[in-house]
């Protein structure tokens, strides 16, 4: 006689469900990571935009300036108030009333979407070597728009510099040292 549960555990005798093991149940593959699925909502949203256009651009045909122009459409859903040269609060890092310079997209988030952009485009098919994402005109751009957004708010970027953890002399680094003749 057949068990009905049959495919719930992988062998006889064994407490791991077939779900855990990574066996079995189809309907429910893994969750994907945070980056995963955001990488593949701004592929799906980069794509619709491209349809979108008059008329529609093939991903085949895309090329730094859709990219560009995809950046600059972004700019209208942005969170960042970028205070204008002509701004009483231009330079001023925490301003302290309302104005009616523009929000836009801050220059982290349009860097680290490039980044999701240029990796989704190499897993679906593209070169490399034609990447729009990896364009230089695409990172001319994105400093451009990192060097104006910190002058709006009047806080120079300093690039992260990595830590150096440089070893005292006291200090033993690893669990063995070097054994002195």
């Amino acid at each position: 006689m057949m068990s009905i549960n049959k495919g719930k555990e992988i062998a006889e005798g064994s407490s791991i469900p077939a779900t855990v093991a990574g066996v079995g149940d189809q309907r429910n593959p893994p969750p994907l990571s945070r980056y995963v699925s955001q990488k593949r909502r701004d592929w799906n949203t980069f794509g619709q935009y491209l349809r979108n256009q008059r008329p529609p651009v093939a991903l085949s045909q895309c090329n730094a300036n859709h990219v560009l122009e995809f950046l600059r459409y972004l700019d209208q859903f942005g969170k960042t108030k970028v205070h204008l040269q002509g701004c009483v609060f231009f330079g001023q890092p925490e301003p302290p009333g309302p104005c009616t310079c523009p929000l836009r997209q801050a220059w982290g988030s349009l860097d680290a979407l490039i980044g999701r952009l240029r990796a989704a485009y190499e897993e679906n098919g593209g070169l490399p070597e034609t990447n729009p994402f990896a364009s230089g005109a695409i990172r001319i751009y994105l400093r451009e728009v990192r060097d104006s957004q910190a002058k709006a708010r009047g806080i120079p970027y300093k690039k992260k510099k990595k830590k150096r953890n440089p070893l005292k002399t006291n200090e033993v680094s690893s669990s063995f040292q070097i054994q002195q003749p």
